[in-house]
């Protein structure tokens, strides 16, 4: 059904998940609205993405509407707790045979100078390459990029992140990387 919807409203996919990786960390950005969140789940409905799971702020979570986020896979971060969610998320993949877990590098829908790098400590300490992926509003298109392991150079990691993000144009371009 969602991916009817879909698939009715214009948008297509570009690329594709690797399927040789079972475990992986799509890093979705530019985040600019809170339309990419229906844009993801239902391009996850189209491509017919199992195990695919997504972090999201723990205020999401609560009555009365907590059980529907956690239904649609959903896992709470508290971002304004001390704990470690870096290793909590960790946990999780070593858990796991299969687990893809589906985040905001920017951790906002507002403008960044910079992503957060709770994804790239993910996917560095659980062994799993990042996925890039963008919702592309102006053509319509759910873009899939190369997988990146990330290596000892931190700064070249992110830079190639962030030239496959600046082509992108979310639903409110300004407020893009």
């Amino acid at each position: 059904m969602l991916a009817w919807f879909f698939y009715r409203l214009g948008w297509t996919v570009k690329g594709e998940f690797p399927p040789q990786h079972k475990k992986y960390v799509v890093a979705v950005a530019p985040h600019t609205s809170g339309w990419d969140f229906v844009i993801g789940i239902m391009a996850r409905s189209a491509i017919k993405m199992k195990h695919t799971h997504y972090l999201g702020k723990s205020q999401l979570f609560r009555p009365p509407f907590g059980w529907f986020f956690r239904m649609l896979g959903g896992t709470p971060v508290d971002r304004s707790s001390p704990h470690n969610v870096v290793d909590q998320v960790v946990q999780i993949f070593n858990a796991h045979d299969e687990y893809i877990v589906a985040l905001a590098p920017e951790g906002t829908r507002k403008k960044v100078e910079q992503l957060r790098t709770g994804f790239y400590y993910i996917a560095k300490k659980a062994g799993v390459p990042i996925v890039p992926v963008g919702f592309d509003f102006e053509k319509k298109q759910v873009i899939i990029g190369e997988p990146l392991f990330p290596s000892e150079n931190f700064d070249a990691d992110i830079q190639v992140l962030l030239n496959f993000y600046r082509t992108i144009k979310g639903k409110i371009p300004e407020f893009g990387l």
